[in-house]
């Protein structure tokens, strides 16, 4: 543990007492224990468990104007850990990091010791960017030292167990016999129970509100003293890794937790608000998606153009949507779909939301220069033959993922616009030229997300404008007489589709209960999967509009997300007023 001045004890126990995480009481007895044994006062508190090391050294790095790391699930490249002797890192308790722009990232125990950086610095002849970690953290580096391959084995099992031990230590730190502790426990269960996607803490000006986000719909789910606040949000911050003492810009961190025996990965935004600060969790399943396309709603046409479309050899695959439609668990299913031992298949995500076996994914980190445009320039050297990029944000991001489709390799990406049409002008708006457009992209996925129908429901015939809706839409689509119903199903995807003429179809409600609220639970997509055939081409070099490319696309048998949505509304999955909301925006 580093060794602090009076000053920066002070700080560090105001911090500690303003962010609610050890009481003045505790804190005036184990000063009283500290000068009678003649003992330091932060090792009597991680002795006594009042807090962890790694939360002091977290705070002590925050006093002192020092990043902090955490380094115990962290493995660092040999070739980095060659830049510093071993003797020398031990001696100093400093760990090479990462080449950052020509300086070398060091974790030191004692990041405030000036001489031990400069010493270092001139010891490697280049300048230091210099974070603080705990000594558990300096020893977990330390460790990969070791250079015998005879060892590998031992060395695996090893990390392996201290893997589970630090899982372990992590997820003590949200069950701790605290009333924080409990509160944000008790509101991370009822979410995963309730299946919700995101919780939102929102501070009002005397309480705080909590709601979860279930199949896409905010709800309230209780409100909370106002007192409650600094400490909870303290105790989220600690847990991912963030400044406890910053209160003035957003932050974002992530954490994994076991709950109800499943492991669930959270991804944590915190923003300042006039009355506080609001964290947003969203709450990111592991055992609840087996991405199977089939199984997320893809159908027919749409199915046979994506199996097409990632079948080839190399351009791009794209999908669109607005923030929260599935855009990026469509990613992963359609890797999912071609994964093999003979693909190298490379992702660039922010964040990489679900760990997938066998894909070599890597986290954007905009702090140490690896952005998308960056990281894919760096993805290209590894010999992939398939790309998936998170998002294309900007020109230059567009531009080396149509570089990389150019040369031969497979790319997936996501782009946020309105329709699966409006994916081509958005390329255009980025400097993407005409033709390049036209000879890389070949499939490009619009969707969606719905609330389902529960399975307690009740079944009736549709009035006068529900049919009139669904024969505008999608009646041209629907089988003309009893013959063509086998041959329409199997085309759409869709069995038992009605026929066109009928003066009412047979549709389903949900019946509202505190299970299902509104007669809802669960979620399914609505599909638009345009391919790029030579007409569709001629129409993005010739510049046309994106209702041009879509009214062409229809032409071709493309199925619209609103259509496919109204299939789904026949099927007994969704309904007209759910279709009708998601879609307003689209064809």
């Amino acid at each position: 543990m580093a060794l602090l001045t009076s000053d920066t004890q002070e700080k560090l126990t105001s911090l500690l007492i303003g962010e609610g995480l050890v009481s003045e009481t505790v804190l005036k007895d184990l000063e009283a224990s500290s000068a009678k044994d003649n003992k330091p006062l932060l090792r009597l508190l991680v002795e006594q468990g009042v807090v962890d090391n790694e939360l002091i050294t977290h705070a002590i790095a925050q006093v002192s104007g020092v990043p902090y790391v955490n380094l115990n699930n962290s493995f660092i490249d040999q070739n980095v850990l060659s830049l510093l002797s071993e003797d020398i890192a031990e001696r100093f308790m400093a760990v090479p990091l990462a080449e950052v722009q020509n300086r070398l990232a060091v974790a030191m125990l004692d990041a405030n010791n000036v001489q031990a950086v400069d010493y270092l610095a001139n010891y490697i002849e280049r300048p230091l960017k210099v974070f603080m970690a705990s000594e558990e953290s300096v020893r977990h580096v330390l460790g990969q030292y070791k250079t015998d391959l005879s060892s590998v084995d031992a060395a695996a099992e090893a990390s392996q167990v201290e893997s589970v031990k630090e899982s372990a230590k992590e997820i003590k730190m949200i069950v701790q016999d605290s009333p924080i502790s409990k509160a944000l426990v008790t509101i991370l269960e009822y979410a995963l129970k309730s299946r919700a996607s995101d919780v939102h803490i929102e501070p009002l000006e005397g309480s705080l509100k909590i709601r979860c986000r279930v199949d896409g719909m905010l709800r309230e789910i209780m409100q909370l003293p106002k007192s409650i606040e600094p400490a909870l949000v303290s105790r989220i911050k600690i847990l991912s890794n963030l400044k406890i003492d910053e209160h003035r810009t957003p932050q974002d961190g992530q954490f994994t937790v076991k709950i109800a025996g499943k492991e669930v990965d959270l991804r944590i935004a915190i923003s300042p608000v006039i009355w506080g600060e609001q964290v947003v969790i969203r709450i990111l399943d592991k055992s609840g998606n087996d991405f199977d396309i089939e199984a997320m709603g893809y159908a027919g046409r749409a199915l046979r153009a994506i199996r097409k479309g990632i079948r080839r050899p190399n351009g791009m695959v794209l999908t669109s949507g607005p923030t929260g439609s599935g855009k990026t668990t469509s990613l992963y299913a359609l890797i999912k779909e071609i994964k093999d031992d003979s693909v190298n298949i490379v992702t660039l995500e922010d964040p990489v939301e679900y760990k997938m076996s066998g894909v070599n994914q890597i986290q954007v980190n905009a702090d140490v220069g690896l952005t998308f445009a960056s990281g894919l320039r760096s993805i290209l050297r590894q010999d992939p033959d398939v790309v998936m990029v998170g998002e294309i944000r900007d020109s230059e991001t567009a531009n080396l993922a149509v570089q990389a489709a150019l040369t031969g390799h497979l790319v997936f990406s996501t782009l946020h616009t309105n329709s699966a049409a409006g994916v081509l002008p958005r390329l255009l708006d980025m400097g993407i030229e005409p033709f390049l457009i036209a000879s890389t992209v070949n499939t490009i996925i619009g969707q969606r997300l719905v609330r389902r129908v529960a399975k307690k429901r009740e079944i009736y015939q549709s009035n006068p404008i529900e049919t009139q809706n669904i024969t505008t839409t999608i009646g041209h689509l629907l089988p003309k007489t009893s013959a063509d119903i086998a041959r329409v199903s199997q085309d759409l995807g869709y069995k038992d589709l009605p026929l066109a003429s009928q003066s009412a179809y047979t549709l389903v409600k949900g019946v509202d209960s505190p299970q299902s609220p509104r007669g809802y639970s669960g979620r399914a997509g609505l599909y638009e999967v345009m391919d790029v055939d030579e007409s569709i081409q001629s129409l993005i070099v010739a510049r046309a509009t994106s209702s041009e490319i879509q009214r062409a696309a229809q032409q071709h048998g493309m199925v619209t997300m609103r259509q496919d949505g109204y299939m789904k509304v026949l099927q007994g999955i969704t309904t007209i007023e759910e279709v009708n909301r998601v879609t307003s925006d689209t064809a």
